[in-house]
């Protein structure tokens, strides 16, 4: 989980102790552009079970709405030499990733120093300095120079650092780095059984939904299926527990359902699909070509991640409560890929309006191009990030170590 430093004067500063295993430590410029250094962190974790990320952020800066839990949240010491000494003895990175740019000099100069390996990604041009004051330029010109892979955001931002003296071969333009979303796996003969079941059924999946924005849910679909008779609802519980609760409600209210868990198979009069069940949410995307992701219309629950759905070319409905996504879902509206409900009548509307296969279609297409935007990118940064880690003879170096 994440932790909070007691900020004291110079070297009394107090931190939370040091994770075992390589630490990467990340530094965020742009506080919209932590979820992405998030999804960094994770994927490395999962190829390198033990690994950490010390996330650092300027002081003030907004607290990230989600901290994975292989991630620990810190303030970004001052530029006193002290500080940044105390700093890296403590945490003692095996690798650093600078976002953006906003360069901290004696930081990054302590850093060198102790031969950590360091690389700026998503560098941007209006992220440099462009001071008149020569002492500014050879201070920011140092700090770069310190870095051994530049990502730059622009070819104008690559021969930006060019011009100050970065060796072209440790620059490459690369575009933006972007929170993504990575195609979930599924049970390929579960998806034909059902594919070949539901071949001619029009279907919308109601994903991660919460037993208080449930009733909503369920009228939006008695409301659909008036229009449309064949119509029908994957419903997936947020948690599979709250399946029993849901089941006794679609029986008061005469819906016809088979629940997965006990081996249900949808028929041709079958109004409600519950997938009460865990790790499956890879089969229920590719099955719906409209998601609604729950936990979004009543307050409290803070919506769910919109890059599972996108990734697997299904169009996005979702709630006004998304607080914990908000960025991802702003992104997703500006692209035409999702679009806002908020009661029964206007989930109803939305679902009906993408039951027409090119509404539907031109929204996965959108959907699926935002959550695939920054996988390239976030390849190339973690493929380096590989490499550097492979080569350290062990984590966790002291600064003598390394000067030694």
């Amino acid at each position: 989980m994440p932790s909070s430093s007691r900020r004291a004067s110079g070297s009394e500063r107090a931190f939370p102790d040091r994770p075992d295993g390589p630490l990467l430590w990340a530094h965020a410029a742009d506080p919209d552009r932590i979820p992405a250094l998030i999804q960094i962190a994770e994927r490395a974790a999962a190829q390198r079970p033990g690994l950490s990320m010390l996330l650092t952020q300027s002081p003030g800066a907004p607290c990230p709405d989600r901290i994975a839990s292989c991630v620990l949240l810190q303030t970004v010491p001052d530029e006193s030499t002290s500080d940044c000494r105390t700093f890296l003895a403590h945490w003692r990175p095996d690798i650093c990733i600078w976002h953006t740019g906003h360069l901290r000099p004696t930081l990054l100069a302590t850093a060198r120093q102790d031969r950590i390996p360091m690389i700026l990604v998503d560098a941007a041009e209006d992220a440099l300095q462009d001071s008149r004051m020569p002492w500014a330029r050879r201070s920011e010109r140092a700090a770069l120079l310190g870095f051994e892979k530049i990502f730059a955001q622009t070819a104008n931002t690559g021969r930006r650092l060019a011009r100050m003296g970065v060796p072209p071969d440790q620059i490459s333009v690369t575009g933006s780095l972007q929170e993504g979303g990575a195609a979930l796996g599924y049970n390929e003969s579960d998806h034909e059984d059902l594919s070949e079941v539901l071949v001619s059924r029009p279907v919308w999946l109601a994903a991660m939904i919460q037993p208080d924005e449930f009733p909503i849910v369920a009228e939006a679909h008695r409301q659909a299926i008036r229009a449309a008779h064949r119509l029908m609802m994957i419903l997936v519980p947020d948690r599979p527990e709250h399946g029993d609760g849901m089941v006794a409600s679609l029986d008061d209210q005469g819906l016809r359902y088979v629940r997965w868990s006990e081996g249900g198979i949808p028929g041709e009069t079958t109004q409600v699909l519950v997938a009460d069940t865990h790790g499956e949410m890879g089969l229920w995307y590719r099955l719906a070509p409209v998601t609604f992701m729950g936990s979004s219309l009543t307050a409290g629950h803070g919506g769910r991640d919109p890059y599972e759905p996108a990734a697997l070319g299904s169009a996005i409905l979702y709630g006004p409560n998304v607080s914990h996504h908000a960025a991802a879902y702003a992104r997703f509206s500006r692209a035409g890929a999702a679009r806002p409900v908020r009661d029964a009548a206007t989930l109803s509307a939305g679902v009906l309006r993408l039951n027409a296969p090119d509404q539907a279609a031109a929204m996965a297409q959108a959907a699926w191009e935002v959550a695939t935007e920054g996988a390239e990118v976030t390849d190339k940064v973690l493929e380096t990030v590989e490499e550097i880690l492979d080569r350290r003879p062990r984590s966790g170096r002291t600064p003598s170590d390394a000067r030694a």
